[in-house]
C-alpha cells in the first residue's frame, strides 16, 4: 500500500482545518494526502422525500471531497491530493480504510471558552481502535498558531514553529512514540520538550505547600529520565531536547507544558479486548485542555 497520510473530511470547518494541516505535514513529510469521505446512505424516510432524497443526498456528498481537494492542490501545489468515498458507519470505514496510512488526521471542535477540543464519538471510537496514529486538529487551527510570536507579540508563519512535547512514563517508555515526537521535532527543526511527571512516596509533603522534603527522590526521577533520553539525544544529534520531570500529575503537568507547542504526541496502549471507548486518561486530559493539534500514537 502506498504510503499517505489520510484525513477523514465531511465538509465541517474542523475537517478543513484537517486538511489543511495534513497538507502541511504531506510537505514535510514528502507524502501524498488522501481525503476520505465517509457517508452514511439516507435514512428510509428521507430517501422518500423527491426533494431532499437519497440522490440529493448523495450528490452533495460527493462534492465534498472535490471541493476540499481543488482547495489543497491551489494552496499547496507540491503536495499529491487523491480522494475517497466510503459508505458505512464512519468510525468503523474509517479505521478500517486508514490501515496501513502513515497518518490518520481528523477535525475537531474547539468548545466555546476553553482551550482543548471536543472529541465527539466518532472521533473517540477512532482514537481507541486505530493503530495508525491519529491526530486531532481543532476547528479553526492556523499556519500561525503553531508558529512563536514576533518581535512585535503577534503570531506569524514566518517565526520559528513551536516545539514538540511529548509525555513519557519513566517506568514504561514506549520506543515508538518517542520515535514519533523526535521525527516530527526533527522534520520541523524544533525542540522537543519530553514531560514525565511522577507520584511523590507517601512520606511527600503537599504538593500546594511547594516544599520539597526529598531533593534525593527528584534528582533520582530526572537522572532516570536523562539516562532513558541519551540514546535518543545521539540518534537525534540535532534536536534540542529539554526534559521536565516534576511530582504530580502526569496529565495536568503535559497540558501545562502545552499551552506553548506546535504539536503535542500522547501514547495509547493497545488493548487487546477493549470494552467500550478507552483512550487513556492522559490522552483524554490532554485532548480535552490542549488547544495545539494531538497526535496519539499506539502502542503495546
Amino acid at each position: 500500500m502506498t504510503r499517505t497520510i489520510t484525513v477523514g473530511i465531511d465538509g465541517s470547518p474542523q475537517s478543513h482545518a484537517a486538511a489543511e494541516w495534513a497538507a502541511r505535514e504531506a510537505e514535510l513529510r514528502d507524502l501524498p494526502v488522501r481525503l476520505l469521505h465517509v457517508w452514511e446512505p439516507a435514512p428510509a424516510v428521507l430517501a422518500q422525500d423527491p426533494v431532499l432524497g437519497a440522490n440529493t443526498h448523495q450528490h452533495w456528498t460527493e462534492r465534498v471531497p472535490q471541493k476540499v481537494g481543488d482547495g489543497l492542490r491551489l494552496r499547496h501545489p507540491g503536495v499529491v491530493v487523491t480522494s475517497d468515498q466510503r459508505t458505512g458507519p464512519p468510525a468503523d470505514t474509517l479505521v478500517r480504510d486508514a490501515d496501513g496510512a502513515e497518518l490518520l488526521v481528523l477535525g475537531t471542535r474547539a468548545p466555546s471558552g476553553l482551550r482543548g477540543f471536543l472529541a465527539g464519538s466518532v472521533g473517540q471510537s477512532v482514537i481507541a481502535r486505530s493503530e495508525a496514529p491519529v491526530v486531532l486538529v481543532r476547528a479553526g487551527e492556523q499556519t500561525a498558531d503553531e508558529h512563536t510570536t514576533d518581535s512585535v507579540g503577534v503570531l506569524s508563519a514566518a517565526t520559528d514553529l513551536r516545539p514538540v512535547v511529548v509525555g513519557l512514563d519513566v517506568s514504561s517508555p514506549d520506543d515508538g512514540v518517542l520515535a514519533f515526537a523526535f521525527d516530527e521535532a526533527q522534520r520541523r527543526g524544533t525542540a522537543v520538550h519530553v514531560v514525565s511527571g511522577w507520584q511523590p512516596p507517601p512520606y511527600y509533603p503537599s504538593l500546594a505547600a511547594g516544599v520539597v522534603a526529598d531533593q534525593g527522590v527528584a534528582r533520582r526521577k530526572a537522572a532516570d529520565l536523562t539516562r532513558l533520553l541519551l540514546p535518543w539525544r545521539q540518534t537525534y544529534p540535532d534536536v534540542e531536547v529539554v526534559e521536565v520531570s516534576h511530582p504530580g500529575s502526569p496529565a495536568d503537568l503535559l497540558v501545562d507544558a502545552s499551552q506553548e507547542a506546535s504539536l503535542v504526541v500522547v501514547g495509547r496502549r493497545i488493548r487487546p479486548a477493549p470494552l467500550g471507548v478507552h483512550v487513556g486518561a492522559v490522552a483524554r486530559a490532554v485532548l480535552h485542555h490542549v488547544g495545539a493539534p494531538v497526535a496519539v500514537v499506539a502502542h503495546p
